[in-house]
């Protein structure tokens, strides 16, 4: 009876020491200079802690197709995936805010802005399904393009790298890459050139987040907030160590150089910890301030 008695005490114990976070969480995310703590926690072993993984994709579209049919928990996406999203998931909420593009986002021509507005068939290369498409009608809009003027090519950031540009070039066509860090360093070594970016037209927005369901946040929001800490430190040692940043997170971010790292990082804003005057501002996007995490 006694040694019964001492079983039980110690059965109690091990269920008492067990992991709380018996689920694992996933989020899908893609590749983005604006993700890289994600990247830089789960590669340090601190998504570990808290039983979360992560799924990279090629693109922000599949990101959020991922999500969409339920084989992720939460997702990292602009305002523009968010809203996509929030048609068919209606309980979406972003939680925690990652960074706001300040010239990583941009479109790349091997044209300029007055051939372009001269030619007569302009052949461009997006991601139709993303913040793409609403930084290409921003930049057509403020270039005074005639958008009846372009064919439109959906491609994914990794289709875009693959194509035979000398080929196309060749042919010369006019061409317009809708792109973001690091994809644009490949395409620029090719002969493309910035032609507008998220730093040079104000009217071109894009806002990074971490999103959930509402019933996750309610249901395991402790856990939620202790990956906006982890989020927080990583910004904060990707800051204090960028060489070892670099280091760790290179892989997820097509081995650019540690030059184009800098560069690339010089690229966003960090909004990790906004300002009731961001979030503000942030609603006319549709992002609700009670469910960010400060």
């Amino acid at each position: 009876m006694k040694k019964l008695f001492y079983f039980f005490v110690i059965s109690l114990f091990l269920i008492g020491c067990a992991p709380q976070n018996k689920k694992e969480l996933i989020i899908a995310t893609n590749q983005w200079i604006g993700y890289t703590p994600l990247y830089y926690a789960y590669e340090k072993g601190y998504l570990k802690k808290l039983n979360i993984k992560i799924i990279n994709s090629v693109s922000l579209a599949e990101a959020a197709d991922i999500f969409r049919i339920g084989q992720a928990d939460m997702v990292t996406t602009t305002q523009h995936e968010y809203n996509s999203l929030k048609k068919s998931i209606h309980d979406i909420v972003p939680v925690i805010l990652l960074d706001r593009s300040d010239g990583g986002d941009m479109v790349l021509s091997n044209r300029s802005i007055t051939e372009l507005q001269k030619a007569d068939r302009i052949y461009a290369y997006l991601e139709v399904d993303s913040i793409n498409q609403e930084i290409l009608k921003d930049f057509i809009k403020h270039s005074s393009l005639d958008i009846k003027k372009f064919v439109f090519i959906n491609k994914d950031q990794e289709q875009i790298q693959d194509i035979n540009y000398k080929k196309e070039l060749k042919k010369k066509k006019n061409i317009v890459i809708v792109t973001y860090t690091p994809y644009n360093t490949s395409l620029e070594q090719q002969g493309f050139k910035e032609v507008a970016s998220t730093k040079s037209i104000d009217s071109i927005i894009v806002i990074d987040a971490i999103c959930t369901t509402k019933s996750l946040l309610e249901n395991d929001r402790k856990r939620v907030v202790a990956l906006k800490k982890i989020i927080d430190r990583s910004i904060d040692e990707i800051k204090e160590n960028p060489k070892d940043a670099y280091n760790v997170t290179a892989k997820y971010l097509s081995n650019i150089s540690y030059k184009e790292y800098l560069d690339s990082l010089k690229n966003i804003k960090w909004i990790n910890k906004p300002s009731d005057e961001l979030l503000e501002f942030l609603s006319k996007y549709h992002y609700t301030k009670e469910s960010i995490i400060k």
